[in-house]
């Protein structure tokens, strides 16, 4: 491609839009441009990096045997309605509002349990893995990132379809190992974190991460034993409450003015010894939560924990008709709305703890929860805060933003009993189809990518998914018949043995192609100038490493070839644990 006659704009300022570094770098160097919020348009470099991205995918989809599909993104909304996801996807889901029936499809669980339940039959039809690579639509309230957090993205998703429990772990698994072998030749380094599985639903999930502080994602990680985990799901060997010895007779006293957990520890009660309250709504029904003092309740562990398919806060004035009172003083103990009440395991039989005492001004002292409350379960619900020891090994954990590039679920057979999809197994019984789910953001990959690999002049690809392996800078080219001959020769050759050559034949300084070329960043940029043609040959310089190589004209095909496959082959690549 001549970058003369190439639609690759180049902008010398960063946008004011642009939030993420990545999302400045796409949009400088001519990768992508914005349509709408959360819309956006690839040119020419950005979209050959989107085709490089899913080849790859596709190649390491099919060797584990997947099929690859195009399914509709319209989809009748009475499928999503059968599965209930209607609801739990909320405002995310797009309507089709003068179609009355059609939803904008943000995954397609529902469409493969809708096809399976007419194509298998028997046992004999499975194991199968069904995937593919197309647009998605998810009505993102603040898209931001750039293409991190779009309205339209490109995903590819697939899902296996097994007959038995040990199936699914096996598909499961077919599908990390391609996930690491993907993200490893795309050039990212990933980190494996287990997740919650949200609306999706199932028995476990994991993702892949990339740690960015443009990530989307809080996880905890610990830089000792590898411990990691999406903070709706991590966990930490944070000590509990230890039970005192002695409870004393329950006490309502006066706390006016009290409205927080700090206000309660200003007065002389230790922080670990007050039982903080919350009301939240699951599925209609309202339900107390009790956390240690300043702890933070985990809004995903607790939906997990409820299995509930939404969650809400109360809002002040359902506090006041569940409880009596507001915020600040509210309390498991006399609440005039009955209601279940789960407590946080780090306040597992705890005593002499202080509440509120669902009466304006007023709290409980001396509380014991063996004795004084009905606790309907006990559980994980706080969210892991830095320092805290690891679970595994006991080092103070981290709490790092990452984004993430690919999810992986045992989805199990919520789907295909709410769609119908069974099969008859070897002794003809009817069982429905056990499924797993797995999905990867092809433009977070590429977004991903340039997070980690990028210096103060642009982008630095790796040959694999390199919009172009070269940049031809041909210097003086207007004025200088030798440049241009020369370049246009090696342009030829390059491009007839394979190397895919972006050629700047533009009557611009050199400073100007040097800056462009940087910003860019193909792997090798090979400059023909009067004075490099006076000293007998070109130069080769690599993007990453800054090294220049001094090669004679005739051996600069070459040159360029050995020069790509070491680039191809560095270590650096290789996918963390």
């Amino acid at each position: 491609m001549r970058f003369s006659r190439a639609f690759i704009p180049t902008l010398r300022e960063t946008p004011a839009e642009a939030q993420a570094l990545s999302h400045q770098l796409m949009l400088r160097a001519g990768l992508i441009r914005q349509l709408a919020a959360g819309v956006y348009s690839f040119l020419p470099l950005g979209w050959r990096v989107m085709q490089k991205v899913m080849r790859i995918i596709r190649e390491e989809m099919d060797a584990i045997g997947g099929q690859e599909f195009h399914f509709p993104a319209l989809n009748p909304i009475d499928i999503w309605q059968q599965t209930g996801r209607v609801e739990a996807m909320g405002d995310v889901l797009f309507h089709i509002k003068n179609r009355e029936g059609l939803v904008l499809a943000p995954t397609h669980e529902e469409v493969v349990a809708f096809h399976a339940r007419q194509h298998v039959k028997s046992y004999k039809d499975l194991p199968q893995i069904w995937y593919q690579i197309q647009p998605k639509f998810r009505n993102e309230p603040r898209p931001r990132f750039g293409v991190l957090r779009g309205r339209q993205f490109t995903m590819k998703d697939s899902y296996s379809l097994d007959a038995t429990w040990e199936g699914l772990d096996e598909s499961y698994e077919k599908h990390a190992r391609a996930y690491r072998r993907i993200f490893r030749r795309c050039g990212l380094r990933v980190f494996v974190v287990g997740a919650s599985s949200g609306a999706m639903g199932g028995s476990a999930s994991q993702e892949f991460m990339v740690e960015s502080p443009a990530g989307e994602d809080t996880c905890v990680v610990c830089s000792q034993c590898g411990y990691a985990a999406n903070v709706e799901v991590a966990r930490s060997a944070v000590e509990p409450t230890a039970r005192l010895p002695e409870s004393h007779p329950l006490e309502r006293f006066p706390t006016p003015g009290v409205r927080s957990i700090d206000d309660l520890v200003a007065r002389g009660i230790p922080e670990e010894r007050c039982a903080k309250a919350l009301v939240y709504i699951a599925d209609g029904q309202p339900l107390m939560v009790l956390l240690r003092g300043n702890d933070e309740l985990n809004e995903a562990k607790l939906q997990a924990v409820l299995q509930a398919v939404w969650l809400r806060p109360a809002t002040p004035e359902e506090l006041q008709r569940f409880t009596g009172a507001s915020a600040g003083s509210i309390g498991p103990i006399g609440l005039p709305t009955p209601m279940p009440v789960i407590a946080d395991e780090r306040l597992r039989d705890a005593n002499e703890l202080v509440s509120g005492a669902n009466v304006d001004g007023y709290h409980f002292r001396h509380i014991d929860l063996q004795r004084d409350c009905r606790i309907e379960h006990y559980a994980d619900i706080r969210t892991v805060q830095a320092g805290e020891p690891c679970p595994q090994c006991t080092a103070p954990l981290r709490i790092v933003r990452a984004i993430e590039v690919g999810h992986i679920f045992k989805l199990g057979t919520k789907y295909s009993e709410a769609l119908g999809a069974f099969f008859l197994d070897e002794h003809g019984q009817e069982r429905p189809i056990i499924m797993g789910s797995y999905g990867i953001g092809v433009e977070r990959i590429i977004a991903a990518f340039i997070e980690q690999n990028h210096d103060e002049h642009g982008i630095c690809w790796i040959p694999a998914i390199a919009p172009f392996h070269v940049h031809l800078l041909a210097l003086g080219v207007e004025r200088e018949e030798p440049v241009r001959r020369v370049a246009e020769q090696l342009y030829q050759e390059l491009w007839d043995s394979g190397v895919e050559t972006l050629y700047d034949d533009r009557p611009e300084s050199a400073g100007v192609k040097f800056k462009d070329a940087d910003l860019i960043g193909l792997p090798l940029q090979l400059i023909v100038s009067p004075r490099s043609l006076h000293s007998g040959g070109v130069e080769l310089k690599e993007r990453r490493s800054g090294k220049r190589h001094h090669v004679p004209v005739e051996e600069a095909r070459a040159a360029v070839r050995q020069l790509l496959h070491q680039l191809s082959e560095e270590p650096q690549w290789a996918t963390l644990p």
